[in-house]
């Protein structure tokens, strides 16, 4: 078979999954990378939705790869851009500086894969024929959701194999509550020396024994404060970042954003107090510390959570325990406390696990850089060279740029074009916010407003379960739309894609430790995504139609992504200002512009609806 009559399976499949894995390193993997390295929510969310921009701003240099080389020297040299950015990044996690570094290669990632974006759709289009194109569609759609799975999924899994896999041997121990005992506050002590030939975490005691008969509400309090205040004497925990003015210089900052943030903070602010983890239950001490002193450059991290049991026994204080060689041979606490309605015998079991975090990243994005390296060779000598596939003629360079501008000033003069802008930059408002925050929110722990899970247990529900959710909900929308329209279905799917982020609301409330119960809510929400999202990926389509649609379709991306950017700037920040409960309330209230412009807009009641074939 002759280069140019290759089978489309022996490339598409690749080279949308090859598509796929950057978009989602960049705008996934790395805030879960990052908030597993200690870098705020703030940050993550300011920094990486700047990420959005190359996929923003894409249309503007779209012209350049019709007028140099081919698109299939594009998709080469991109994925090989790509293996260099990956590369760049896993050398320099161990960095002392590694936010910085590791952003700038996180921008040539972003580059290079909008650019990949442009010469692939590009190609698809080149090497195929309009019918090979319809029959592969679905195949190329598969295989993109594919990679989302596999980024937010395998590769969350395997970071976190490796953060666990890296690191000292894990400790367990389980809380037993006891009706029995008389009302007391358990607290156990080192009462033999540890063995010191290797490094090791050790416990205080391996069961910890809780009266259900309460102490006082004063008792608890000031043991709960001691705990504390001894992990923050010790360095064992980051001191909490106070909402102050006087630090912050410049006009904006003093007169503007840092009122207003103080404000918010007045109003709307949660203190750990009041949050749903903290309760006047009895509680109980449990201590850790190292059986020798780590390397002067080490850290080494503990983070224990619930494993199983009953769910009324849980961990309040010392979920991530940071040690050093200049505290290592002192004890750190974590105070686990019953539920105050609990009055029987119950038992819970915890472990805590240790990793190299920064080396686990290191090792992820070295695996990343080999597949990028074999799709770079496979698709050198693997894809077809169509005779179509050329650069423009030189001396028409003029006209081509011409054209250019003449295609965005063509866009712009649409019918509807008002409603059409509010609709492309709005609908997504609330989920353009969530998005950003969700993951932390799972990561974060229970005394701060989070779900205290693993790497490995958020990779688990957004990555497998709720990408086959969204999945399963966009082909039931592609295949409603297709019966009735999008006109019929625009509202049904918006409803859909903008209600079910009221589970966020629940979790911040519950905070739930069951599994199934977090995984389930997760898959709701984003089946209700996937299935809304279909309408606003069909407006695209509709309103693109007629001339220039390829052109006109890429500036649509455009603005979708411009809409997920900005508000994802801003998301940490009020999140940070008034905790996650009020945080999801807070973007179920974004949703509400979304529907009010859905009624501005107009659509044929007959796009979107499967033709029936000739002769029948």
């Amino acid at each position: 078979m002759g280069k140019n009559n290759r089978s489309p399976w022996s490339w598409v499949p690749t080279l949308y999954f090859a598509q796929g894995i950057p978009y989602v390193i960049v705008m996934t993997v790395s805030v879960i990378m990052y908030k597993r390295l200690g870098i705020s929510n703030a940050d993550i969310a300011l920094y990486t939705s700047w990420l959005y921009l190359p996929w923003v701003i894409k249309p503007l240099w779209s012209p350049v790869v019709d007028l140099l080389k081919t698109k299939r020297w594009w998709i080469v040299i991109m994925q090989l851009l790509v293996g260099a950015g990956l590369a760049g990044v896993a050398l320099t996690i161990p960095a002392p500086g590694f936010f910085r570094y590791t952003l700038a290669f996180f921008w040539l990632l972003a580059f290079s894969s909008a650019t990949h974006d442009i010469a692939a759709d590009g190609f698809y289009m080149l090497a195929l024929d309009e019918h090979k194109q319809a029959l592969f569609i679905g195949i190329r759609s598969t295989f993109y959701r594919i990679a989302m799975i596999t980024g937010q999924g395998l590769l969350i899994i395997l970071a976190g194999f490796f953060e666990t896999s890296t690191g000292l041997p894990p400790v367990a121990f389980s809380v037993h509550a006891q009706p029995d005992l008389p009302p007391r506050i358990e607290r156990s002590d080192f009462d033999q020396p540890a063995d010191s030939s290797k490094l090791a975490f050790i416990l205080t005691g391996e069961e910890l024994h809780i009266p259900t008969q309460k102490a006082t509400a004063e008792t608890i309090d000031s043991l709960k404060l001691w705990a504390s205040e001894q992990n923050l004497a010790n360095g064992f925990v980051m001191p909490a970042v106070e909402i102050t003015t006087t630090k912050e210089t410049g006009w904006w900052t003093n007169h503007i954003s840092g009122p207003l943030k103080a404000q918010l903070k007045a109003l709307f602010g949660r203190h750990e107090a009041e949050g749903p983890a903290l309760h006047p239950g009895n509680v109980g001490l449990i201590g850790v510390r190292l059986t020798k002193a780590p390397n002067e450059d080490e850290e080494v991290v503990l983070n224990t959570g619930f494993r199983r049991g009953d769910e009324s026994i849980s961990l309040v204080q010392g979920e991530r325990i940071v040690m050093n060689h200049t505290n290592w041979n002192k004890t750190a606490w974590m105070v686990v406390q019953l539920d105050p309605k609990l009055q029987g015998h119950s038992t819970a079991w915890f472990e805590g696990r240790s990793g190299k975090i920064p080396l686990a990243w290191s090792l992820t994005f070295v695996i990343l850089t080999v597949l990028f390296l074999v799709f770079f060779v496979y698709h050198r000598f693997i894809l077809p060279r169509p005779a179509s596939d050329k650069p423009a003629v030189q001396e028409n360079d003029e006209g081509l740029f011409q054209e250019f501008f003449i295609t965005f000033k063509s866009f712009f003069r649409k019918k509807n074009i008002g409603s059409a802008l509010a609709f492309l930059l709005l609908f997504r408002l609330g989920e353009s916010q969530l998005v950003k925050l969700a993951s932390p929110f799972m990561l974060d722990a229970r005394e701060i407003g989070g779900l205290g899970l693993t790497t490995g247990d958020v990779g688990l529900i957004y990555g497998t379960i709720g990408i086959l959710a969204l999945t399963l909900g966009g082909i039931l929308g592609g295949w409603v739309a297709s019966r009735n329209g999008l006109k019929y279905w625009i509202w049904p799917m918006a409803l859909a894609m903008n209600l079910p982020n009221l589970v966020y609301v629940y979790l911040s409330y519950a905070m739930p430790q069951n599994m199934w119960l977090i995984s389930a809510s997760v898959a709701v929400e984003q089946f209700g995504y996937g299935f809304g999202f279909t309408a606003y990926m069909l407006y695209m389509i509709y309103f693109a139609a007629g001339s220039h649609k390829t052109a006109h379709y890429a500036i649509c991306t455009g603005l979708m992504a411009l809409g997920m950017m900005i508000p994802g700037m801003i998301s940490g920040w009020i999140q940070e200002i008034v905790g996650y409960h009020n945080f999801f309330i807070w973007v179920l209230i974004c949703t509400i512009p979304g529907f009010i412009v859905i009624k501005f807009l107009k659509i044929d009641p007959h796009f979107g609806i499967k033709k029936a074939e000739k002769g029948k």
